[in-house]
C-alpha cells in the first residue's frame, strides 16, 4: 500500500510540476492575491475528479476515441491563443504591475476568476492527457486496493502543489512590485500558451 502511495505521488508530481498554462495561471493569481483559495481549490478538485475517472478505467476509452481528443485539442488551442494574446497585451501595457500594488486584494470578480480557472484547466487537453490517460493507464495494472492507494498519493501531491504555489507566490510579491518582472512573467505566459496551442494544432493536423 505504501509503495503505491509513493508511486502515485511521484508520477502525479512529475506531471503537475512541469511548467504549463495552469501552473502559470495559479502563480499569477497568487501574486495578485486574487481569490487564490478558490483558484487552488478548483484546480485541485478538477485534478481529483479527472484522476479518479482515469483510475476507474475511463482514460483508455478517451485515448482511443480520436474525435473526442481532436475536439479537445481544437478548443484548447483556441482558448490558449486567446489567453496568450491577453498575456502579451498585459506585458506591453504593464497592467499587472498596477494590480499587484492595489490595496484591494479582491481586484477581480470571483465569478470571473472561477470561470477563468475552469477554462485554463478544462480547456487544456494536456490536463486530460496527464490525469486521465497517463495516471489512469498506469493505475490500470494495479488491483482495486492498490489503485486506491495510488490515487491517494496522486491527489495528495496535487493538493500540496496547487495550494503551495497559490499561497507561496505571495513570498515573491516584493520582487514582482517591479514592472519589469511582470513584463517577463506575462511574456513567459504568452509564449507558453502559444507553444502549447501550436502543439495542439500539430496534433490535430
Amino acid at each position: 500500500m505504501f509503495a503505491e502511495i509513493i508511486s502515485g505521488a511521484m508520477i502525479s508530481g512529475s506531471l503537475i510540476i512541469a511548467i504549463g498554462a495552469q501552473n502559470l495561471f495559479v502563480l499569477k493569481q497568487g501574486l495578485l492575491k486574487n481569490h487564490i483559495f478558490f483558484v487552488s481549490a478548483i484546480c485541485f478538485i478538477c485534478d481529483f475528479i479527472l484522476m479518479t475517472i482515469g483510475v476507474l478505467g475511463i482514460g483508455t476509452f478517451i485515448s482511443n476515441n480520436p474525435l473526442i481528443t481532436n475536439i479537445l485539442a481544437i478548443l484548447g488551442a483556441l482558448f490558449l491563443i486567446w489567453y496568450g494574446i491577453g498575456a502579451f497585451k498585459s506585458a506591453i501595457q504593464g497592467t499587472s504591475s498596477l494590480q499587484v500594488d492595489s490595496q484591494d486584494p479582491q481586484n477581480k470578480r470571483l465569478l470571473n476568476v472561477i470561470f477563468s480557472t475552469l477554462a485554463v484547466t478544462l480547456l487544456n487537453p494536456h490536463v486530460y492527457l496527464d490525469t486521465v490517460v497517463i495516471v489512469g493507464g498506469i493505475a490500470g495494472t494495479l488491483t482495486n486496493q492498490q489503485k486506491l492507494a495510488f490515487l491517494i498519493g496522486a491527489i495528495c501531491v496535487s493538493f500540496i502543489w496547487f495550494f503551495g504555489i497559490g499561497y507561496g507566490a505571495r513570498l515573491f510579491t516584493p520582487l514582482f512590485k517591479q514592472k519589469r518582472m511582470w513584463v517577463i512573467l506575462d511574456g513567459l505566459v504568452g509564449l507558453v500558451m502559444f507553444y502549447i496551442a501550436y502543439r495542439l494544432v500539430a496534433f490535430v493536423v
